[in-house]
């Protein structure tokens, strides 16, 4: 009977040990499945967060190409002649700083602004930073700008290129020292331009373009160049009327530059009204590039004349055009211009 009930004992203990080890096995199961599940759960809300910052990153990426000034003007106080003032103050000259609204009115009986000029100015000691080594300078010497003014609206808007744009344009190292020198004037002409200023975030999407990125021609001129030069300039400008263009401003930056190592250095500033009109409707901020800057170039001992304007291939790539109207004008302008390029200089365009 004791051999029995010890027996029973021994099964029982061992019964009790393997329910307790089941139990004990169960639980520290179910603890694995719970950590794994809340690491699962964090991993899933780390992942989710990160693709939603990726997205709104996507999405609000701000385009560097293009600067927006912008200033309350309720008051008015604020005009293209103000800020003209306040960027003669900084160091600039102004070369151009026109109205568009006269010629959309006059030409198409309509402005969807209150305010827009298109503006062209540089400083001299600037562009004689670069123009001896980087002739390529003179595509945006001047540089230009829209100011502008929607219709209703009480703000008022400067829309430039970076530095940064302009160097990938001209070629020219984006550290040049140069590139800094303008860029802190440019900024302290907007700061007195607009005390109560600030840049406003652009958020075109940039398109891929191909090079490259300004249209080039030459042509050979000799020892008479000064005589051939007002033959040059007159046929040009003829051209230039006979197709269509403005000119706004014309600027000799070998005259104002000392030793600049060029028997002469023009830059045109050209435009055409009706690309301004139809490309400015939904995009104000191409005063960027507009009027566009064409140089015309001898450098001292040479016979080779040197032609450059930056191509409409920019603005596609800067302000993310895609709408058909606007590229057919846009690039219709541009083909009428290299076909004009390639008639004054007897050379192909490239």
């Amino acid at each position: 009977m004791k051999k029995f009930l010890l027996v029973c004992l021994m099964v029982s203990g061992v019964v009790s040990g393997l329910f307790a080890n089941e139990v004990q096995t169960t639980q520290t199961a179910q603890k694995v499945t719970e950590t794994v599940k809340k690491v699962a759960e964090s991993a899933a809300a780390t992942v989710k967060k990160e693709v939603k910052k990726v997205a709104t990153a996507a999405t609000t990426s701000v385009n560097d190409d293009i600067r927006i000034y912008q200033a309350d003007n309720s008051d008015g106080k604020i005009t293209p002649e103000t800020i003209q003032k306040a960027f003669e103050k900084a160091g600039f000259y102004m070369a151009a700083n026109n109205s568009m609204n006269y010629p959309f009115k006059r030409d198409f009986n309509n402005t969807y602004y209150d305010v827009y000029n298109l503006a062209a100015f540089y400083n001299k000691d600037v562009v004689a930073k670069f123009i001896k080594e980087y002739p390529t300078i003179g595509l945006f010497a001047p540089m230009t700008m829209s100011i502008y003014t929607k219709k209703g609206d009480k703000t008022i808007s400067i829309a430039t290129l970076s530095p940064k744009r302009m160097a990938e344009i001209t070629g020219i190292p984006a550290d040049h020292p140069g590139w800094k020198m303008l860029d802190d004037m440019l900024q302290k002409a907007l700061k007195l331009a607009m005390p109560n200023g600030k840049f406003v975030p652009y958020n075109a999407k940039k398109l891929d373009v191909k090079p490259p990125l300004f249209v080039q021609a030459t042509m050979q001129m000799g020892d008479d160049w000064e005589d051939k030069l007002e033959d040059l300039e007159n046929d040009f400008e003829s051209a230039l009327t006979v197709n269509g263009f403005a000119m706004p401003a014309f600027n000799e930056l070998s005259e104002e530059i000392d030793d600049s190592g060029y028997d002469f250095y023009i830059v045109y500033s050209v435009c055409k009204i009706p690309v301004a009109y139809t490309i400015s409707k939904n995009h104000p901020e191409m005063g960027a590039y507009a009027p566009c800057s064409m140089y015309i170039y001898k450098k001292e001992g040479e016979k080779t004349v040197h032609f450059g304007i930056h191509h409409v291939k920019n603005w596609v790539h800067s302000m993310g055009l895609t709408d058909k109207e606007e590229l057919k004008i846009l690039y219709g302008a541009m083909d009428k211009f290299k076909a004009m390029l390639e008639k004054v200089t007897g050379s192909k365009t490239k």
